[in-house]
């Protein structure tokens, strides 16, 4: 009788904690779940938008592999840089598309939507490296359009270092076009060391530096 009393007790203590302890369990248990399934579903939701993006930018980087496109073609270029940059704005793909609508727009003879493509990634871009490569490639846009000063103040920062040297020669093309043969003298030599250092050849800097002649001494 007393094993009786004793498991009847228990058990009726196990009624009062359950009572006064089971809902918050139950809650808890809830949000857990919740927690796990919000967790998973955001995990979905992030896969899905960077397919989406890998998606486009295969679009968008097969139409400006063609020689040519119509005035369709061009259109539907554009929707997936725009789609890119507003929907997937943060990711890769949306640099990468930056720098092909860049392109595309040169190859139409527009430099001003090229430039206005370049500053864009340049001033807001998350990756130094294609940071960097859109400064250069704006640089050379400056240059192309004779303003060489611009393109001066363009390379006026730090670029990652596998970009250094094309940073150099391109600076000494610009203090070329201005006039400032010692200036374009140094910046090519600097191009050159860079290149050698890096194990990254520079094709034609030799030849700029040969076209100069015989540096002058003092």
């Amino acid at each position: 009788m007393a094993e009786m009393r004793s498991e009847e007790e228990q058990l009726e203590a196990l009624k009062r904690w359950w009572k006064e302890n089971g809902t918050s369990l139950i809650a808890g248990a809830a949000l857990a779940a919740a927690g796990v399934f919000g967790w998973n579903a955001w995990q979905d939701y992030q896969a899905g938008q960077a397919e989406a993006a890998s998606q486009r930018y295969q679009q968008l980087l097969t139409l400006s592999g063609q020689d040519s496109l119509d005035g369709a073609a061009r259109q539907r270029a554009d929707a997936l840089a725009t789609t890119l940059a507003e929907d997937h704005g943060d990711s890769l793909y949306a640099d990468l598309g930056r720098l092909l609508e860049a392109r595309l727009a040169v190859r139409d003879g527009d430099s001003e939507a090229a430039r206005a493509a370049l500053e864009g990634l340049a001033a807001d871009g998350d990756r130094p490296y294609l940071q960097g490569l859109a400064r250069l490639r704006l640089a050379r846009l400056q240059l192309a359009g004779e303003d060489a000063e611009a393109a001066l103040a363009t390379l006026d920062v730090a670029l990652p270092s596998p970009l250094a040297a094309q940073r150099a020669e391109i600076r000494g093309d610009a203090h070329l076009a201005l006039g400032d043969r010692e200036a374009a003298r140094r910046a090519w030599q600097e191009a050159l060391a860079l290149s050698e250092d890096s194990d990254q050849p520079l094709y034609g800097v030799q030849l700029k530096l040969d076209d100069l002649g015989v540096e002058e001494t003092s």
